[in-house]
């Protein structure tokens, strides 16, 4: 090992040779993330929303449900979400 700066070559060599494994398995790692998909498209699911499923299911519980509430506000605003019974009884009367 040579130290050329104060850098020790073989332990800058080791970083980047670990780096570059992890590189190419998540690379390969990918490519199989996207065969599922393909997979799942080809028995006639929507990717589209898999992929959001997925996202909602990392999310924290407590932060998922503060997000439906703000974009259930949001869809009422713009009148995009259908009325509640309550509203529907409202209308009626």
């Amino acid at each position: 090992m040579t130290d050329v700066g104060g850098i020790s070559s073989g332990q800058l060599r080791s970083f980047i040779d670990r780096i570059e494994r992890l590189e190419e398995e998540k690379s390969a790692i990918a490519e199989q993330i996207r065969d599922v998909y393909g997979e799942a498209k080809g028995y006639g699911y929507d990717v589209k929303v898999i992929r959001k499923v997925i996202g909602l299911r990392k999310m924290e519980p407590h932060d998922r449900h503060e997000q439906e509430e703000l974009l259930d506000v949001y869809m009422h605003a713009l009148g995009m979400a259908p009325a509640s019974d309550s509203e529907e009884e409202k209308a009626v009367a």
